[in-house]
């Protein structure tokens, strides 16, 4: 499963490197001859109502999708880790206050609280990679247990009576060995992430025309020719279920992979 899943996962990157290539139109070429025309031959998953070709822009959203997920998640870690390794090694005061802050933070829905950001600061892929990028926040607990189990060992003593610097520990000692869990929180968060830019740009919010998102292909590209030209939403909901499906399933399996006491026994796994 785990091998399935990375398997999609390749394909929506490799769809997302070289949708130029792969694709048989451009994202926003408009065939006024072929205007809602449904799969065949010369356009395998048909054409939209302005006439664009449907698989086309469901590679190039690949493309949307991938920026979004690497960015949000990119920056997530980066919120997560800062956050987690300062307040485990300062602790205290700052330790209590970041915590509750947080706890504050996770009191809110977090989809309403995307939406209300994105409404402000208006629809955007930047605009959409700094919201997303707050599912960071939170995970911070995660990196904090991880480095509070990190420092009570003898080598980050040792490290501090060689007089090494706080950032020179923080960086050298402690982020190498909480890695694991952070690239299995990474992983498992892609799937989330695509999800809340899809139903962001269903909403509006999102990702705005012409650039195709997988999203707004389900929404206000299709919800007005549903009854007559259905493969405008069972593809995009297809390739969107299918590909976050991949990356839990991936997720899942290098969570069982970096962590021992999920493996099989003489060292492989099962």
């Amino acid at each position: 499963m785990g091998a399935a899943g990375g398997l999609v996962v390749l394909v929506a990157l490799l769809a997302a490197v070289f949708a130029d290539v792969v694709a048989p139109y451009g994202y926003n070429e408009q065939l006024y001859a072929a205007l809602l025309e449904p799969p065949g031959a010369a356009h395998l998953m048909g054409t939209d109502h302005l006439g664009r070709d449907l698989l086309s822009r469901l590679i190039f959203g690949a493309r949307i999708t991938t920026y979004v997920v690497f960015g949000a998640v990119t920056i997530g870690v980066i919120y997560a880790l800062t956050i987690g390794l300062l307040t485990a090694w300062f602790g205290g005061a700052l330790d209590l206050l970041v915590n509750r802050l947080i706890d504050a933070w996770m009191s809110v829905p977090f989809f309403l609280l995307i939406l209300v950001l994105s409404s402000i600061l208006g629809p955007s892929l930047l605009n959409v990679i700094l919201v997303l990028s707050l599912f960071g926040i939170t995970e911070s607990r995660v990196v904090r247990g991880q480095a509070l189990s990190v420092k009570q060992h003898l080598y980050i003593d040792a490290a501090r009576a060689t007089g090494a610097r706080v950032g020179h520990i923080l960086l050298f000692h402690m982020l190498p060995n909480i890695l694991a869990p952070v690239i299995i929180l990474a992983t498992l968060r892609a799937g989330t992430v695509i999800l809340a830019e899809a139903s962001l740009s269903f909403l509006g919010y999102g990702i705005p025309p012409p650039f195709p998102s997988w999203g707004r292909m389900l929404g206000a590209d299709s919800r007005l020719y549903l009854l007559q030209a259905p493969w405008l939403a069972i593809f995009p909901g297809l390739v969107l279920t299918l590909t976050v499906w991949g990356f839990n399933i991936f997720g899942d399996a290098i969570r069982d992979l970096l962590d021992p006491r999920l493996r099989g026994g003489g060292g492989r796994y099962r």
